[in-house]
């Protein structure tokens, strides 16, 4: 499959899963959990909050490992793992942006001090059970 043929399968993938897990690293060891992705041109975008295990991981170390798309409807589920670093960005445009009133359970509203949205930039992002083999969109 050429690249963008191979960025228009990922981005459909995208486009149908907000729901994945984000593993970070804590002491040499992956921290994973299920978070909500937003995304555009590949970056992707998720809310939380500045007070959890998650934030403080990538204060320590911004690599991330995000797994998005299987269904679970069988073996031929197209997903994609997603290598890349995260960044914690506070500028209120993002968070106005994305900010969805089933956040209140953990955060007030969008003028929380404790909201935040992480960045990833994606490094490569390999796109598996889609027709065949394995394919890697390096970035």
């Amino acid at each position: 499959m050429d690249n963008q043929k191979l960025k228009d399968r990922i981005l459909k993938v995208l486009g149908e899963s907000k729901v994945g897990s984000m593993a970070t690293v804590e002491g040499n060891k992956p921290h994973s959990r299920y978070m909500t992705f937003f995304n555009e041109d590949l970056t992707l975008y998720t809310p939380t909050s500045k007070e959890t295990y998650k934030a403080e991981e990538i204060e320590k170390n911004p690599h991330v490992h995000i797994l998005l798309g299987y269904e679970g409807d069988g073996m031929g589920d197209a997903y994609i793992e997603v290598q890349g670093k995260a960044s914690i960005r506070e500028d209120q445009n993002l968070k106005d942006k994305f900010w969805n009133e089933k956040m209140e359970k953990w955060i007030k509203n969008p003028q929380d001090p404790n909201f935040i949205i992480l960045e990833i930039k994606a490094d490569t992002i390999r796109l598996m059970n889609d027709d065949g083999e394995p394919e890697t969109l390096s970035l």
